[in-house]
């Protein structure tokens, strides 16, 4: 009873199956391209894949049929799971195609590499979120405090300016009413005298 291979399909099988499957070893320290890390995974699984459903365990779903027809069960077996990779290829070369992950991962790579000749600390030198957030949104907040601050005093200093004025309009109020309690006083003794006098003429002699 034959054992199908991992990428093999069926030994001999004349339908396209997966190339490539077993990447080269990297050497320590060479950066992989995440591109070919996305493949690397993708043909890992299919790998897993083909070996979860392998001709044996396919052989012993039809054991029957098998033992009827067993070239027929193994060119049936071998065309499933090259039409199965071949999907499967297909749906993740379109999501690949879709979502322009090609452009995105290159991208990405191209951000490592330039930030690998920074000489300055990262966002996060120190590795704490909490003291590396704060050291990053403190400066802003006092920033803000100090805003605030010079905004309050100018409010307070407009608002002294007001009572002052208040206060000089209160005391302007006080003399014109003093002004007029004087007058009033003046113009009621001035009354006075004149009935007073009116008194004295009409007095006989």
């Amino acid at each position: 009873m034959a054992e199908g291979s991992s990428f093999g399909v069926g030994g001999g099988s004349d339908e396209k199956g997966h190339k490539g499957l077993s990447p080269a070893p990297v050497p320590p320290g060479t950066a992989i391209s995440r591109v070919k890390l996305l493949d690397t995974m993708v043909d890992t699984f299919l790998q897993k894949l083909v070996a979860a459903g392998s001709y044996q365990r396919f052989t012993d779903c039809y054991k029957r049929f098998y033992q009827l027809q067993p070239e027929v069960t193994k060119r049936i077996y071998d065309k499933f799971i090259t039409q199965l990779q071949t999907s499967i290829q297909e749906e993740i070369s379109e999501i690949k195609e879709e979502g322009n992950l090609e452009a995105v991962l290159n991208a990405l790579d191209e951000i490592v590499e330039e930030g690998k000749d920074r000489q300055e600390p990262a966002w996060r030198p120190s590795g704490i979120p909490e003291k590396d957030l704060h050291s990053a949104v403190a400066p802003y907040f006092l920033q803000q405090r100090e805003s605030l601050r010079l905004r309050v005093r100018k409010q307070e200093a407009e608002n002294q300016q007001l009572a002052d004025a208040v206060l000089a309009g209160r005391r302007q109020v006080e003399e014109l009413q003093r002004q007029v309690q004087a007058r009033r006083q003046a113009w009621q003794a001035l009354h006075r005298e004149q009935r007073e006098l009116v008194a004295v003429l009409r007095e006989p002699k």
